[in-house]
């Protein structure tokens, strides 16, 4: 009796998911976002400079009720927008796992410090 348990368990998962993606096929048209997504528009980077890359980002994003868009784990996300405006950046764990994230003094963007002691900042506009 297990094993048709388990059978009937993966066709009930198949189905549900072929009936998600043919609810996103149906009402999000080519080039919407799922609510709650992000995506990277543009990727700039400049390295013009010694010892410094300054890179510029776009993002276009769909965010709930509530969120607004930000960043997380180093990557476009929405976020709580109480987060955005408080300016406490550090709340939606801009940085990576194993880096240390700070405010800027005049709270217009955070840094992030690596173990080795290289720095990202993070300014917004």
């Amino acid at each position: 009796m297990q094993p048709v348990r388990v059978a009937w368990a993966l066709a009930a998962a198949a189905a549900a998911l072929s009936l998600l993606a043919l609810f996103q096929a149906h009402f999000l048209r080519e080039g919407q976002l799922v609510a709650g997504t992000c995506e990277i528009i543009t990727l700039d980077r400049d390295s013009s400079q010694p010892r410094r890359t300054i890179a510029r980002q776009t993002a276009r994003c769909a965010c709930r009720k509530g969120q607004i868009a930000g960043t997380t784990r180093a990557s476009p996300a929405c976020v709580d927008a109480h987060i955005v405006r408080s300016r406490q950046w550090c709340e939606m764990m801009p940085c990576l796992d194993d880096e240390g994230c700070d405010l800027l003094v005049n709270r217009s963007g955070w840094r992030c410090a690596q173990p080795g002691g290289r720095v990202k900042t993070t300014t917004v506009s």
